[in-house]
């Protein structure tokens, strides 16, 4: 599908009584049509990986076209610098979000780039590196415990964090390794109990929230069929 022909086509399904509703979720990037992720997906659905194609979506700055962007992209032409340049551009949570669970978990930057975004000082960067370390805890299944203790000393630094889009990224990572398999379980409420210890509201709540769910029946449940 030509470029031109996707922007109209993304266009041609804007919802403006949509894009404000994406705005009471915390949804406003500088530019959006306001179609749905399932929407876009539905475009997605037939085209074939181009890099070249999604390098110019993401450029538009379009929500939706970054959104596709990420879909189409080929991980394995995905480059470290490219990385970098996109988690800068981000500017929306969903996008952040869908960037690292659609495309950069898939790279082989991922790990490092947990790493060095998690010490950047810029809002949704930072949220990438949390956001990225939950779904690789999702989707990386044949990583060992050892991957995911080494983040939970990154966890413990930055739940400190005020910041309501890094707040939850950090949380949601806790828990995702939490809920991984009964090791990491056991490690995540370790590091929780001791982030429950700082003096700070954003670490009590990020240890209170993560220990709820992962001393949770469900989740302990989960993980006892796991050891079967």
């Amino acid at each position: 599908m030509q470029f031109k022909k996707i922007l109209a086509k993304l266009r041609a399904r804007s919802d403006p009584d949509a894009v404000k509703g994406m705005a009471r979720f915390g949804i406003h990037p500088k530019k959006t049509y306001g179609l749905t992720v399932t929407a876009v997906r539905n475009i997605a659905r037939g085209m074939q990986k181009d890099h070249e194609l999604a390098e110019r979506l993401w450029r538009t700055g379009i929500r939706e076209a970054r959104l596709l962007a990420c879909l189409i992209e080929d991980p394995d032409r995905v480059t470290s610098r490219q990385m970098d340049r996109w988690a800068r551009d981000i500017d929306a949570w969903d996008i952040c979000d869908h960037a690292c669970g659609n495309l950069f978990d898939r790279t082989r930057f991922a790990y490092q780039k947990a790493f060095q975004w998690s010490r950047r000082k810029e809002e949704f960067v930072k949220r990438a590196a949390f956001s990225l370390i939950a779904w690789l805890a999702v989707h990386d299944k044949r990583a060992q415990d050892g991957k995911f203790i080494r983040f939970l000393p990154l966890i413990k630094r930055e739940a400190r964090d005020e910041r309501n889009y890094v707040k939850k990224a950090v949380n949601w990572a806790l828990r995702g390794i939490g809920k991984r398999n009964p090791n990491l379980n056991k490690a995540a409420i370790r590091s929780a109990r001791e982030i429950q210890k700082m003096d700070s509201k954003a670490a009590k709540w990020n240890a209170a929230d993560a220990l709820r769910e992962l001393t949770g029946k469900a989740v302990r449940k989960r993980l006892r069929g796991k050891k079967k």
